[in-house]
């Protein structure tokens, strides 16, 4: 299946208003941060892209969807982080779809359904085909990499199994080290 995607400029003209209007969303009040906890409201906005040696790992069940050493992690305020996965790192069959999604910062996702022998998984993870980066925040780095859903599926970072950021939205990977409150419960919409 391919998708057709809005190029740079058309993107760019979407997202604009959604920009424009971030740096005047209400804060809620961090939780506190303890030794080697980090707090979503230290995340910039537009995100931060950063290099991890994490071990993270996707798991529908027993079979094992992707394995990685070297993921490539998205830091926004307000968010939990995301995780990119290079497309080495897979080891089930991802199927692109149609359902499309737009970030204001990073531009058209691409969604992906889970394949495996004992059924699909609906939308499981989306990919960056092509991301914006106008702003010169490294998006570039994520192109082509797959962020999983935790809701959806089994994820770790090291031994820990992540929660999924609230909301259903949003892909982010909540570990005990995360502090919020974390967007995407109903009433943070505007964070």
């Amino acid at each position: 299946m391919s998708v057709t995607l809005p190029t740079h400029a058309e993107l760019l003209a979407m997202v604009g208003p959604a920009r424009a209007k971030w740096a005047h969303a209400p804060r809620p009040v961090p939780e506190p941060v303890g030794p080697g906890e980090e707090s979503v409201w230290d995340y910039p906005r537009p995100p931060l892209v950063r290099q991890g040696n994490e071990h993270l790992r996707v798991q529908h069940h027993a079979l094992i969807v992707a394995d990685t050493t070297s993921p490539v992690w998205v830091c926004e305020t307000a968010g939990a982080p995301v995780p990119y996965l290079a497309p080495e790192s897979l080891r089930a069959e991802l199927v692109p779809t149609d359902y499309v999604t737009l970030c204001e910062w990073k531009g058209a996702a691409v969604h992906y359904d889970l394949v495996t022998p004992a059924g699909r998984v609906v939308a499981a993870a989306y990919s960056y085909p092509d991301p914006l980066d106008d702003l010169g925040r490294g998006f570039g780095a994520i192109a082509g990499r797959f962020a999983f859903y935790p809701a959806k599926l089994a994820c770790f970072v090291n031994d820990e199994r992540v929660q999924p950021q609230p909301g259903g939205y949003y892909g982010g990977w909540v570990t005990a080290r995360i502090k919020g409150p974390i967007k995407g419960a109903p009433g943070t919409g505007a964070w």
